[in-house]
């Protein structure tokens, strides 16, 4: 591991690390029980540092760049969802953090969800922000999605994310209904009031399908309550962190 910056005002250090062969960059800060808060599909680990900064004070806070994303290593042959899955997994074990709670959103969320489904008993609570996953993105998202990617290639400006690989039994939008029936980790669903991409009706279908779920709407139009709506958001947030 490496130290690489640190923001003094922020209170925020960045790192490098190698993840079972993966050059990996991330951030950390705070000091507490461990949360491990993973960027969307179009982001990277600087999405958090709001989040980050707030909650500081009483957790250690850690937002890697997922495989493919930001500072950490790209494989331009692409990577299936297991791929990211199993990154968080290692990059958990190689900083030895113990049942941390994991924090996603949109793709991270999906990511989350992914070891939520495998791996439960590795994590204590779950936390899905405007998640992928639990429903199809709506039409009119899917042409937002079009259009921001023809945008950067007539430009020629980097797509912010790697290529995605599908294999059998793979689903990027949807886990199944008994697959989220069986989810008995502690879960806090967030998601804005009109999300252009996924909308609320989806998670209000995921709060009754999961066991242990409670959803919290923020006013608005948007996809990233945790930025448009920061200061309720790390509210939400602490409260469901600090709770039993």
């Amino acid at each position: 591991m490496t130290k690489e910056t640190k923001d003094g005002k922020l209170g925020i250090e960045g790192f490098k690390l190698n993840v079972n062969g993966h050059r990996t960059h991330y951030l950390k800060a705070g000091v507490g029980p461990p949360v491990v808060l993973v960027h969307g599909g179009a982001s990277d680990s600087r999405d958090w540092t709001n989040t980050m900064t707030a909650l500081a004070h009483r957790y250690t806070l850690y937002a890697p760049d997922l495989i493919g994303f930001g500072q950490s290593d790209r494989n331009e042959d692409g990577y299936y969802l297991s791929d990211f899955s199993d990154f968080i997994l290692e990059f958990i074990n190689a900083l030895q953090l113990e049942k941390p709670i994991l924090v996603g959103h949109s793709f991270g969320a999906r990511v989350c969800l992914d070891i939520a489904l495998q791996n439960h008993e590795l994590i204590s609570k779950l936390v899905l922000i405007d998640a992928s996953g639990l429903g199809k993105v709506s039409r009119f998202g899917t042409a937002l999605l079009t259009v921001f990617w023809a945008l950067r290639t007539l430009f020629r400006k980097p797509q912010p994310y790697p290529k995605f690989l599908v294999k059998e039994g793979d689903d990027y939008d949807q886990v199944s209904i008994d697959e989220l029936a069986r989810l008995t980790v502690p879960t806090l669903l967030v998601w804005k009031r009109l999300d252009p991409y996924l909308p609320l009706s989806i998670a209000r279908r995921a709060e009754k399908l999961i066991p242990e779920a409670r959803l919290e709407v923020l006013p608005g139009y948007g996809h990233a309550p945790h930025q448009q709506n920061s200061e309720a958001f790390n509210r939400l947030l602490l409260d469901f962190l600090d709770g039993d």
